[in-house]
């Protein structure tokens, strides 16, 4: 049994519709279908969910919001027509998203979920419509019956754990389920959204709960790439990964998923399948708990900019008893995560994200360091990339920092800071924003040197 995910660009028009027909049609083991809203079909056009949100917005600041409502009934008239359905389906969009435009505003964040949900909404009736037009009996299910119970952080809502007995009906349903994502309902009966991406953890969580043998998300790529082909052209695909090595690399800028979007399956134990929707022959790239490796080996390079690092510098610091405690809570009490804390025996680098830091807020920190600290020195350096150096096949094996190193000072790179994971299958290193690009491309030739490769359309880190 598969769950399978189709995200926006799969969606976008009726010809990628069909084509997402065809695939659901050529396995029946994929008996759980869940579909984002319609995104793009051009560079320049809008996604269903942004135009939702443009809608709600202006409902909150009192316009009447026509003109983007009229986009996204559009946007499905146009896919509707196209199949030909029936009349009385776009009047039913349209009653409902009329209700919805129309709903109590007392709670704004409540008002906006449940007119961001009503894209995945629409087009998993659509998809369930065009599906049993097509010979293959499919049933919409809407989360609120299905069980789908999430907390009340509108637009960041969590799963709760009871949702999981309640979705595992949905493996006994005969027909072919379709599912939209990105939704649920608290238990007071209010729509609340997952955060951005959400349709990804839609998927994991329903895959979880029917224990399915394969959750596969459906993008518009052949598989993810392990360096990012605009810095590097000759990046190779990477076949399979584990969910730990997806994990470091989602970290340090890959967005193969969002981090938390895959938890469920993770705890599950169940393989990632990511698949082309516009070619599905092709062979994608599988996440999974583990995978066969050669000693030495490094599966991908993810690079992301944005960091500051606040450096604290005091003698005899290593002696001092719940220094690094002192200083975690002081940066819990402003509301700032860390990133990584490399330390020394008289030193120590807190790496933090530079939009976490605004002025006023960093100058505050720093006077607290001092006064409650009584360091020597305390700095904060801004302009600071990581590049995250990631494979199971580094664990134990000798000299992968050497040519890491080597092949940074060959290119002129200064390493700011470096850091490796205690499980052993990632590297760290912190390098000037300017210097990211050359750092990467050092890097990447490397460890996967540059070859002649045939048409790639792999997903970019």
């Amino acid at each position: 049994m598969k769950v399978a995910k189709f995200g926006g660009t799969s969606l976008a028009s009726a010809a990628q519709i069909r084509k997402v027909i065809e695939i659901v049609r050529a396995d029946p083991a994929r008996r759980i279908v869940v579909v984002s809203a319609p995104g793009k079909r051009t560079p320049d056009d809008a996604k269903v969910t942004d135009l939702l949100i443009a809608c709600a917005r202006a409902a909150l600041a009192g316009r009447p919001g026509e003109a983007e409502a009229a986009a996204v009934l559009g946007r499905y008239a146009e896919i509707a027509a196209d199949f030909g359905l029936p009349a009385e389906f776009m009047a039913g969009l349209e009653r409902d998203l009329r209700a919805r435009t129309t709903a109590s505003q007392a709670h704004p964040g409540m008002f906006t979920d449940a007119l961001k949900a009503a894209g995945e909404d629409y087009c998993a009736r659509l998809v369930a419509a065009e599906l049993s037009r097509a010979g293959v009996p499919a049933r919409y299910v809407n989360p609120i019956e299905a069980g789908l119970l999430l907390s009340s952080e509108f637009g960041n809502a969590q799963v709760l754990d009871d949702a999981y007995a309640r979705l595992a009906a949905l493996r006994d349903v005969e027909e072919r389920v379709v599912f939209p994502g990105f939704f649920g309902v608290t238990r007071e009966g209010a729509i609340a959204t997952l955060p951005r991406g959400g349709s990804d953890t839609t998927g994991a969580i329903l895959a979880a709960a029917v224990g399915a043998d394969e959750y596969e998300n459906f993008t518009d790529v052949d598989s993810v790439f392990a360096v990012d082909p605009r810095l590097y052209p000759a990046a190779p695909p990477i076949p399979q990964m584990t969910y730990r090595e997806m994990r470091e690399l989602s970290y340090a800028g890959f967005s193969v998923f969002h981090d938390e979007a895959i938890v469920p399956v993770v705890r599950a134990g169940i393989p990632i399948h990511i698949r082309n929707t516009n070619r599905p022959d092709a062979p994608g790239t599988r996440i999974s708990a583990t995978r066969p490796y050669t000693a030495g080996e490094v599966i991908g390079i993810a690079s992301s900019e944005g960091f500051s690092t606040i450096l604290v510098e005091k003698y005899m610091m290593n002696r001092e008893i719940g220094f690094g405690r002192r200083l975690a809570q002081i940066l819990e009490a402003a509301g700032i995560s860390y990133e990584h804390q490399p330390s020394g025996i008289d030193s120590i680098s807190t790496i933090v994200r530079s939009e976490a830091l605004p002025p006023a807020k960093e100058a505050e920190i720093v006077e607290r360091i001092r006064a409650d600290l009584r360091p020597d020195d305390v700095t904060v350096e801004h302009g600071l990339a990581l590049i995250m150096m990631v494979g199971e096949g580094m664990r134990y094996a000798v000299g992968m920092a050497a040519r890491a190193t080597q092949a940074l000072a060959n290119a002129g790179v200064n390493i700011e800071m470096m850091n490796q994971g205690s499980s052993e299958i990632s590297m760290m290193f912190g390098v000037k924003d300017a210097d990211r690009r050359r750092a990467v491309q050092a890097l990447a030739e490397a460890f996967f040197p540059a070859r002649r490769r045939g048409r790639r359309t792999g997903k970019r880190p």
